[in-house]
């Protein structure tokens, strides 16, 4: 893989132009980066958007090196697939909802007897 930092995001678009996109990893507007994996005739590329590190322009060796990259970009920016086998502990969320019936239980106690005390 081959690196070039890149000044301006007006290069990177106009890369970007002219490419073939295949994804893009991350968004500018939730994250400080944005990956568009993309290729102009048998170049592999990933355009890297960033607000808050120096922008870059990767070039992968082969279509193999490209999807090992687009797969560890998405696992950095959380984009990974969902792994229906990872188990969670376990939490009734049930029990929040009787937390709130008991609030409210309790304030409208409170209202009741208020209105005991003005009669």
């Amino acid at each position: 893989m081959e690196e070039m930092e890149i000044s301006s995001w007006v290069t990177l678009d106009a890369v970007k132009k002219k490419a073939e996109i295949h994804e893009i990893v991350g968004n500018l507007q939730t994250g400080h980066s944005m990956s568009v994996f993309c290729q102009i005739e048998d170049d592999y590329l990933e355009l890297v958007y960033s607000d808050s590190a120096a922008n870059t322009l990767r070039r992968f060796e082969d279509k193999d090196e490209f999807e090992i990259g687009l797969k560890q970009r998405k696992e950095e920016d959380g984009d990974a697939p969902y792994d229906d086998e990872k188990e969670f502990g376990e939490k009734s969320f049930d029990d929040d909802d009787v937390e709130d019936e008991e609030d409210e239980e309790e304030y409208d106690e409170d209202n009741d007897e208020e209105e005991d005390e003005d009669t």
